[in-house]
């Protein structure tokens, strides 16, 4: 919060700095015994334009800056962790922003599993579509024709399995989940939401 402020206290100062510094140009040029007066506010408005289109340029890039800090951003800031990772998951971004949204638990949580269990999908069995080594065991391979299914199927399983029982952190999942690690998978995942969510990758 103290970041945002800062940079909207920067775009409104620039926008009155670039104002008082053409003020006091069009004062100069209309009194300038030099320069015809038409010329001289022939200027000013072009000066003026400059101003305000500078002005406008600093303002939209602080406006999309803060975006990427809020709620609206989550979808593009799945998408970006994604592509840079290479993830066969890129493609499905927005559905998995729309699941969380529908199952009601955070945003990160399918893409930071996926890059614990499987390198966000490219280290998982054969044909399996399965990112998040659920359902592998002795007994077989739970298996998916794509990873729209396989989506569809984990969000749900998250939610029932583990938000809806009050297991909703990293190490509480992991006690269920994987009840052998020594702390690690918590620690792996824990990293990877920090990660998604600083939008620093």
């Amino acid at each position: 919060m103290e970041d945002l402020i800062i940079k909207i206290s920067r775009v409104f100062f620039g926008f009155a700095l670039a104002i008082t510094v053409f003020i006091s140009l069009e004062v100069w040029l209309i009194n300038h015994k030099n320069i015809p007066n038409d010329q001289a506010q022939l200027t000013v408005l072009e000066n003026k334009k400059v101003a305000i289109n500078s002005a406008v340029e600093v303002s939209a890039a602080a406006d999309i800056k803060t975006t990427e800090i809020t709620d609206d951003a989550r979808p593009i800031l799945i998408k970006k962790y994604l592509e840079k990772y290479k993830s066969p998951l890129a493609p499905y971004s927005d559905m998995i922003f729309q699941l969380s949204q529908t199952y009601g638990f955070d945003y990160y949580w399918i893409v930071a599993i996926a890059q614990q269990e499987s390198n966000l999908c490219k280290k998982i069995p054969d044909n399996s579509h399965n990112c998040w080594g659920y359902g592998i065991n002795s007994a077989g391979t739970l298996k998916f024709d794509n990873y729209e299914l396989a989506l569809k199927s984990y969000a749900e399983y998250l939610k029932t399995n583990y938000f809806d029982k009050g297991l909703n952190t990293p190490e509480l999942i992991m006690k269920k989940y994987c009840p052998h690690s020594n702390g690690s998978w918590a620690y792996g995942v824990n990293q990877f939401i920090q990660e998604i969510e600083s939008g620093s990758f």
